[in-house]
């Protein structure tokens, strides 16, 4: 009996050994939060100086052909829309510019800090599409995603300076709504359940950033006065930088080509 005993209780001592060493069960690790610097104060820009920076993305070459997507098979996917829906990887306006080309300022601004707008950038999915394909949005605001299908949706961002996150969305839902700590250019979201759903988000710390439209055109306003680097990102062609300086109440131009 005493040996049985005895054995009892080295059983229970060699358990709680096993415990203290971390033997007992797993629990996903979360890592250390990073020390963040206070952040500078926002500066406001003299809107009696500001100034603004326009241009046009102009498209040299053959137009390509605008390639169709194929989900007849997925009545959930055309319940909203009878209109053909098109991959807008590269999207020549009947103009020759190009549209989707994000623009933002890339250096000129230091460390000035800026507010963040209340209002949240929204991505839409309707008809299996994402709308807009490219979103501008500032570190701290709201990105919100809503679910305009009858079918279920799985949002899922990729980026490589955030953390990456993807979730479901059925039908009705609420929308989702998320922030991005971090400048990034840019984020690819993609939807796990429709492979051809494709957007971008760029991020930046500043409000001066804008995507070219239907008619090729973009424009950056309320620019304090100052040496600016623009850059026009594409998601299939390298992007391109031009150096502005831009004075008191002055608008520059600062126009692009791409070559398909």
């Amino acid at each position: 009996m005493i040996r049985l005993r005895l054995l009892g209780l080295s059983t229970l001592s060699l358990g709680l050994m096993l415990a203290g060493c971390g033997g007992g069960q797993q629990t996903a690790s979360t890592p250390a939060a990073e020390p963040t610097a206070a952040a500078p104060a926002a500066a406001p820009v003299d809107p009696a100086t500001a100034g603004e920076i326009t241009g046009k993305i102009s498209f040299e070459g053959a137009k390509p052909v605008a390639q169709r997507i194929r989900m007849d098979a997925v009545p959930a996917c055309t319940a909203n829309s009878k209109e053909p829906a098109f991959i807008e990887e590269v999207v020549v306006n009947d103009n020759g510019t190009l549209r989707n080309v994000y623009v933002y300022v890339k250096e000129g601004l230091g460390d000035r800090a800026f507010p963040v707008p209340a209002e949240p950038v929204v991505l839409d999915q309707s008809g299996c599409t994402y709308h807009p394909h490219i979103l501008a949005l500032m570190v701290g605001q709201k990105f919100r995603v809503k679910n305009s299908d009858p079918t279920n949706h799985n949002v899922h961002p990729l980026p490589t300076q955030n953390r990456e996150w993807n979730q479901s969305q059925p039908p009705n839902a609420a929308d989702l709504e998320e922030t991005f700590p971090r400048a990034e250019v840019t984020i690819p979201v993609k939807c796990n359940v429709h492979p051809w759903m494709k957007a971008y988000v760029g991020v930046q710390k500043h409000p001066f950033h804008a995507v070219s439209g239907p008619d090729g055109t973009f424009s950056i306003k309320g620019l304090p006065p100052g040496d600016y680097t623009i850059e026009a990102w594409h998601e299939k062609y390298p992007a391109q930088t031009i150096k502005v300086t831009v004075g008191a109440k002055e608008t520059k131009t600062a126009d692009f080509a791409f070559k398909g």
